[in-house]
């Protein structure tokens, strides 16, 4: 059967902003959009970076679509905007938020020349979803409100979901905890001390497991788990256009013979 999306609702569409040759993909959350990291990736474009947020198929639609797509066709929508990238700029890096994370660090997996990583509040596990793992998939559940601790933001969302797409999710979130292991890019962790959805930990042990000397690991206070959208958005900014910029000189440094002392 052949398989169509709904109409994609105003707002929740991929986005694209040519810029320099540092490429950035930003990968949206379960259930979420390219409008929860629109500002981050507006913010990162008027610094110089390409930015590129595709939406992953069967989200920003009708939930309904969620049974047609799971993560297969999540992780193909990630790779090719990953290879779109590559085409154009001469260093990618990765930023995803929640379940984004997660396809992220499967890409880093994958990919091993991708030049890294930024993790946003990622998910290896979703206690609240654990009671779904042996649903039938043909059930829907109803999601809440968004974890967002900023009362005057609103994210492009479902209000139920089915179950199977909660079983992709889970899937997901597994093996990119079995790929912790294989992924040496450097890599930047954002954890949100008080986030209600992904237990804080997850981040934790993606800065332990992960095989680089490369990582950094900082620390939202005052935002929950949608943090792109919250109150310490300035910070992921400000934060991630440091460690780019480490990055990259790393590299000159490293194409040039090493750094200069003294």
């Amino acid at each position: 059967m052949k398989r169509v999306e709904s109409t994609v609702i105003p707002g929740a569409d991929s986005f694209y902003y040519e810029g320099g040759d540092i490429g950035i993909l930003l990968i949206h959350g379960f259930v979420g959009t390219p409008q929860s990291i629109e500002d981050l990736g507006a913010e990162l474009a008027n610094r110089g970076f390409t930015v590129h947020a595709p939406r992953l198929t069967g989200h920003g639609t009708k939930s309904r679509d969620l049974e047609l797509y799971g993560y297969d066709d999540w992780f193909n929508d990630v790779v090719t905007a990953y290879k779109q990238l590559k085409e154009k700029c001469k260093q990618v890096y990765c930023l995803g938020q929640s379940m984004g994370g997660a396809l992220a660090l499967l890409l880093a997996k994958k990919y091993g020349e991708l030049d890294g990583l930024i993790l946003i509040n990622t998910a290896l596990t979703l206690p609240d979803y654990e009671y779904l793992r042996y649903y039938d998939e043909k059930h829907y559940i109803d999601e809440g409100s968004p974890d967002i601790k900023n009362p005057t933001i609103h994210e492009i969302t479902y209000d139920n979901i089915p179950v199977k797409a909660v079983h992709s999710l889970q899937k997901v979130m597994s093996d990119a905890g079995k790929s912790l292991s294989q992924i040496h890019c450097p890599i930047l962790c954002f954890k949100s001390i008080h986030d209600h959805v992904v237990p804080p930990e997850n981040t934790d042990r993606i800065f332990i497991e992960i095989q680089t000397d490369h990582k950094w690991l900082r620390v939202l206070y005052n935002s929950y788990h949608v943090a792109s959208m919250d109150y310490d958005q300035t910070k992921i900014i400000q934060d991630t256009t440091e460690f780019l910029d480490t990055m990259n000189e790393e590299k000159k440094n490293t194409e040039w013979g090493g750094k200069e002392v003294g």
